[in-house]
């Protein structure tokens, strides 16, 4: 019997193999398969973005033309699910985005599990009504794509400086302020209404200086506190159902 236990796991060479061929194409293209198989069902929200929960969110897509998840492995575990118009206003802001300039380059960060409810370490996103948006960045002048390996904690340990500096980085404002202009527009449009803008606000005075960002900060209700943790490589949009 031992003899025949041995052979058993000698003739299993390619089973720690096959689970991480597994592993990877979980992380790689789970997101992307989860997409195919999801419910048609309408999206109900519940409560406020720090207390309340969601019926059959919707996953946002991995990648698109001009933008990417800040995670595929966060994407692939549901953390970046949203209500079915939070989803499509992103989505047509971001194909706006693409039709103004297509070299600029985006990354949406985390918004919440399917059903909603605690998502640390955030102390909101719990009703499908929030999204964290990695700020767009120009390096040596150039749009680029803010690094957001996992030893950025996918972006979110970036820190800027009261300069909106980051080694070669620095935050392109003007595209930070279409952006939201956009996200604006296809909210109205959508059924939805920004409800407030997080953004650290030693840095809003830099987005203050565009034309388009002061028109922004008049049009939306931003900040005016430091959040419990600074806003500075990000800006988190909570929308309200209208």
């Amino acid at each position: 019997m031992r003899r025949n236990t041995f052979e058993t796991k000698r003739r299993r060479p390619w089973l720690p193999g096959i689970i991480l061929g597994l592993l990877i194409g979980f992380v790689y293209f789970g997101n992307d398969l989860f997409l195919k198989f999801e419910s048609t069902t309408p999206s109900r929200s519940f409560g406020t973005p720090g207390s309340g929960r969601i019926e059959n969110a919707k996953r946002l897509p991995t990648s698109g033309p001009n933008f990417e998840a800040y995670s595929r492995l966060g994407a692939s575990l549901g953390r970046a699910s949203v209500h079915e118009k939070v989803r499509q206003v992103v989505l047509e802001a971001y194909q706006q985005m693409y039709e103004i300039d297509p070299q600029l380059r985006f990354v949406y960060g985390e918004t919440g599990w399917p059903w909603g409810g605690d998502f640390y370490p955030h102390k909101t996103h719990r009703n499908g009504l929030s999204v964290d948006f990695l700020v767009p960045v120009l390096e040596f002048n150039s749009s680029s794509v803010m690094p957001h390996a996992i030893w950025t904690a996918w972006g979110y340990n970036n820190d800027f400086d009261e300069n909106g500096k980051l080694d070669n980085f620095k935050i392109d404002f003007k595209t930070m302020a279409m952006h939201i202009e956009e996200v604006g527009k296809s909210a109205q449009k959508n059924g939805l209404k920004i409800r407030r803008i997080i953004f650290a606000p030693d840095l809003q005075k830099l987005l203050k200086k565009e034309k388009l960002g002061r028109k922004m900060m008049r049009s939306y209700r931003f900040s005016k506190t430091e959040a419990w943790v600074r806003h500075d490589e990000h800006y988190h949009i909570d929308f309200r159902v209208r």
